[in-house]
């Protein structure tokens, strides 16, 4: 399979996106093909910089609007890596070749309702993105994950962690609580690296990020809720090593193939979205979490609280302690 123009859809959110970007370069590269992109505007910035898509389409709310749009640019393919109603709707309405993929949602159910665990161990989605799309000639260049930091942002970056060497970079940032690293962890993070930590997140861990730097000023500098993405990126970039949960900038510590040690919480790495390398790459991740607690995962996405009022799944986690 061949195709001169193909769309690829994924919807949201950061880090799915960054999952897909091993597709949209290996379409470019072996298809030659023109590549465009569906995708909610709030993340498109997540795009941007990238070089093997040609033009990024975003999705409005009226989805016939979308549809309409879609039907003047004549696609020979569609590459549906959002496998929902709505993207179904969308290649419906294209009327052109589609190919989606396994999404496993029956075997997430049973591990997360039943803990029953029948999901693939140590199978990436990226890998079953490629499945999908093997029978068309399509392959895994195995070079791991995309992220493109624009230049001024890599600029900005550089300039707020002047003169500061060897830091760590801890993310407090998750869209559910039941993924985002405790303060009482971070803090025994904090004390286990000789050096500065950098902390990462957004404006909902605001007070939370205040509270840890008060605790160790030496120690720790507080970004969280000051600086957007691409900066947050280009900080981690510079970084010796990254502490995180399951979020956007796990996939884009992973697409700079930095080593991250991640703590899981509700999820698992066994969903399939736990840091990308490639096969070309080293495996730099180091995964923590807590073995055998009877209620994990108890959601596929997360929770604003823990269900059961413990959190055991991030308080129960030992941090490794370093000598540099």
């Amino acid at each position: 399979m061949s195709a001169k123009k193909v769309l690829i859809i994924r919807f949201s959110s950061i880090g799915d996106v960054i999952l897909t970007t091993p597709v949209v370069r290996c379409i470019k590269k072996q298809w030659n093909a023109e590549v465009h992109y569906l995708i909610k505007p709030a993340f498109a910035h997540v795009l941007h910089e990238n070089p093997y898509i040609d033009r990024i389409h975003h999705l409005r709310e009226d989805l016939s609007e979308t549809n309409e749009q879609l039907k003047q640019e004549g696609f020979d393919l569609v590459v549906d890596l959002q496998k929902s109603i709505r993207s179904l709707r969308v290649t419906n309405a294209l009327g052109v070749k589609a190919v989606n993929f396994k999404k496993l949602n029956v075997n997430k159910w049973l591990a997360v309702n039943l803990k029953i665990n029948r999901l693939p161990k140590g199978k990436h989605i990226v890998h079953r993105y490629f499945e999908a799309l093997e029978a068309g000639g399509l392959h895994n260049d195995g070079d791991g994950l995309d992220y493109f930091i624009m230049p001024e942002d890599e600029y900005d970056a550089q300039e707020l962690i002047r003169g500061i060497h060897d830091y760590q970079v801890i993310v407090l940032g998750a869209t559910y609580f039941t993924k985002r690293i405790p303060a009482e962890k971070c803090l025994d993070i904090v004390q286990s690296f000789a050096g500065h930590s950098v902390l990462l997140g957004g404006k909902d861990v605001h007070d939370m990020a205040r509270e840890i730097a008060k605790m160790a000023p030496e120690k720790v500098i507080n970004f969280c809720g000051k600086i957007g993405l691409g900066v947050s990126a280009g900080i981690i970039k510079h970084s010796k090593q990254i502490y995180t949960g399951d979020t956007g900038l796990m996939h884009i510590g992973a697409a700079l193939q930095k080593e991250m040690f991640v703590l899981w919480g509700n999820t698992i790495p066994d969903f399939g979205m736990f840091p990308y390398y490639g096969a070309n790459n080293t495996d730099k991740s180091v995964n923590l979490q807590v073995e055998g607690l009877t209620c994990r995962p108890c959601s596929k996405l997360g929770f604003d609280h823990c269900p059961k009022g413990h959190f055991r799944c991030m308080m129960d986690i030992s941090i490794p302690m370093h000598t540099t």
